[in-house]
């Protein structure tokens, strides 16, 4: 039987040209994905902080720590060393009244020699100053010889903490510069701590001398800080530019340069008064008022102490979370609150805890300084601006303790607790209307 004649059509098929097509925009798709991985992957790895900046934020908060545990053990030490150099009690005041001036005077000195001839550099001078001349109080013979070696110390000591800030600020990544200076700033607190343990242990077997000889250990710190340490990338890229200005005058360039000038004095100086006026006399305060031993004052002063350190810790985070405004609005509020309601609390449980309360508001703003000048001041000038604003700070601050025993002895201790909170509301005017915002934005 014959088959029906069945004509086949030809398979269709894509010209060659068009499936070339095809395939190159499938390889273009494949690649442009790749890429976007890589880029986001490399974002990812840029947005965290790498040696250098590890290494910086040692360095810094070894630095700050080593601030604090200087200061708290010439308090604890006071006593001895005055019935061994036969000090009146005028000159025993005296040695941490001219440690202060002195770190003043070398927060502003070592904040422009920063900005000329590079942190890292810098930072190893104050730490080498304060090291030699906090081991030579231990050969004191008098008064003196013993003032002017507290003094140079105080030198190097107050030229840590503006360096330091600004190595951490153009070492870490602008999403966690916040937090990461707030570490550098619970180097103070962990030096407070420190001290806290060790001298008691110490002093009854070394003696005043043996305790600033132990100072120099700092010493080692600046070789290692000096060789594993190195400058930031955004200050080796300014340097020239910065040698051919004067700091000092970059903070008042302009109208609204000075504006933010006289806004971050203010906020500087209401920081330290409020810290030194309440730290200095709440011993007094709890044990005038409640009748507390001294061991029980102590352990009270502990847990303020300790709420300090976690405010700082807390706002480092909450700047980089919702802003450095809304930040220091909000710690500044609370400030105000706790210091006016702590000044009335009574029952001694109220008071442990309204203490440690009261201290994460009052502290806690420290923790945003050092990221907020950073942003607000250029590179040849950061320093400058960080050591500057913040000893001139200082120094107003050094008044409270002053203005706060004026008060308790016009009126009482609860009235002069409680006119301190007024100082917050000045700190909430300046942060409203003469500080602007710059979180996550880069560093100029």
């Amino acid at each position: 039987m014959r088959l029906p004649h069945v004509t086949l059509s030809p398979a269709r098929t894509e010209p060659a040209d068009q499936r070339s097509f095809v395939r190159y925009a499938d390889l273009l798709t494949l690649r442009g994905t790749i890429m976007t991985v890589i880029q986001e992957s490399a974002v990812g790895a840029l947005d965290q902080p790498d040696t250098t900046a590890m290494k910086a934020l040692a360095a810094s908060t070894i630095g700050y720590a080593m601030d604090g545990f200087d200061l708290l053990i010439l308090g604890f030490m006071l006593r001895a060393i005055s019935a061994d150099l036969s000090l009146t009690p005028a000159q025993a005041g005296s040695l941490v009244t001219w440690t202060l001036i002195g770190a003043v005077a070398g927060g502003i000195l070592f904040g422009i020699l920063s900005d000329y001839y590079g942190r890292v550099r810098v930072l190893t001078w104050t730490i080498l100053l304060f090291a030699v001349f906090t081991g030579l109080c231990a050969f004191a013979q008098g008064y003196w010889d013993l003032l002017i070696y507290r003094t140079i110390a105080g030198l190097g000591l107050g030229g840590e903490f503006g360096i330091g800030m600004a190595l951490v600020a153009e070492t870490w990544p602008a999403r966690l510069r916040g937090r990461a200076c707030s570490y550098v700033a619970l180097g103070w607190q962990a030096g407070v701590l420190i001290a806290a343990l060790t001298v008691p242990l110490m002093l009854p077997s070394i003696g005043w001398r043996g305790v600033f000889l132990v100072g120099l250990i700092p010493g080692l710190i600046a070789f290692a800080v000096r060789w594993y340490v190195g400058e930031p990338k955004i200050f080796t890229e300014h340097v020239e530019k910065a040698r051919r200005s004067m700091p000092v005058g970059l903070l008042v360039k302009d109208a609204a340069t000075t504006k933010v000038s006289v806004g971050m004095f203010i906020l500087c100086a209401v920081q330290n008064f409020g810290y030194y006026g309440l730290m200095i006399w709440l011993p007094s305060y709890l044990s005038t008022k409640f009748g507390f031993g001294l061991t029980q004052s102590a352990m009270w002063t502990a847990v303020t102490v300790l709420g300090m350190a976690f405010g700082i810790f807390a706002f480092g985070h909450f700047a980089d979370r919702v802003g450095r405004r809304p930040a220091l609005l909000t710690f500044q509020a609370g400030a105000f609150v706790m210091v006016l309601l702590y000044s009335q609390l009574t029952d001694a449980t109220a008071l442990l805890v309204g203490g440690a309360v009261m201290g994460i508001f009052v502290n806690g703003m420290l923790g945003g300084y050092g990221a907020l000048l950073s942003e607000l001041y250029p590179t040849e000038a950061r320093a400058t601006a960080e050591n500057v604003l913040f000893n001139l700070g200082r120094g107003v601050g050094g008044f409270g303790p002053f203005v706060v025993g004026a008060l308790a002895a016009t009126y009482s201790f609860t009235a002069a607790i409680a006119l301190l909170a007024l100082i917050y509301l000045i700190d909430i005017v300046a942060t409203l209307f003469l500080i602007p915002e710059r979180k996550g934005q880069p560093l100029t």
